[in-house]
């Protein structure tokens, strides 16, 4: 058991987790946390785990210092988590609404592997990300209208490159930026049938992008999962065989 009014920190690493053993008073005399926490994003560890079993009491400069270290990690795009909260310091963190904030674990354990969970996941959502802004030049016969005038017919247009986010249309000028569209295509070779909204985010000033063929860029939005999911595949498909041929 730790008696210290000082509070003392120890760091101990767990796979790519450095673990802060924290001992003692968290009060005005604690700026240690904030140097030692930014010491270690420094030394390029981003995975904190503050470890609470032996902290004996916190106030609300302490507090202060927890909310320090933990902006400073979250600015250096790392992540801190919270284990072992001891009962009688519970309160404090739930009246200040840091335990809204920050992960706690109960266990080492499950903070580790928390930590790796989180990594997948981020790993995951950049994969998707980078998925979805792929651009595969193509040239897509395309019809499009105005999606609130119910007495336009649809225009003969083409896609030149397409993402799961989004098209430049060549071949009409008669949108301007924000209006919102209906577009219908097929997706070769099966002739898959796609249709959906979009809003006009880009068009081109003739005169300083003389290079930039003629047309508008789209935005797709209240786009189904499952009709992305065709565009990224069809994208992604497309993509390597380009790149085989090359």
């Amino acid at each position: 058991m730790c008696y210290t009014f000082i509070m003392e920190i120890k760091a101990r690493q767990k796979g790519n987790v450095i673990i802060l053993d924290l001992c003692g008073r968290i009060d005005v005399n604690s700026a240690n946390l904030v140097e030692v926490v930014g010491q270690c994003l420094r030394d390029g560890y981003c995975d904190i785990l503050c470890n609470f079993e032996e902290v004996s009491y916190i106030d609300y400069m302490g507090i202060s210092a927890i909310v320090i270290a933990y902006k400073e990690t979250i600015n250096n795009n790392g992540r801190m988590k919270f284990v072992n909260i001891p009962v009688h310091l519970r309160n404090m963190l739930s009246l200040t609404g840091l335990d809204r904030v920050i992960d706690t674990c109960a266990s080492e354990e499950e903070a580790i592997n928390t930590f790796k969970e989180d990594k997948i996941i981020e790993d995951i959502k950049k994969m998707q990300l980078r998925r979805r802004f792929k651009r595969l030049p193509i040239d897509i016969k395309t019809e499009m209208k105005d999606k609130y005038d119910k007495n336009t017919t649809y225009l003969k247009v083409d896609i030149l490159n397409l993402s799961g986010v989004g098209a430049y249309i060549y071949g009409c000028d008669s949108f301007k930026l924000g209006d919102e569209v209906i577009l219908k295509f097929k997706l070769p070779p099966k002739l898959v049938e796609v249709e959906l909204e979009a809003k006009v985010v880009w068009i081109p000033d003739k005169q300083i992008q003389l290079h930039v063929t003629p047309g508008m860029g789209v935005e797709f939005f209240k786009i189904p999962g499952p009709v992305q999911e065709v565009l990224l595949e069809f994208i992604e498909r497309n993509l390597s065989l380009t790149s085989s041929d090359d």
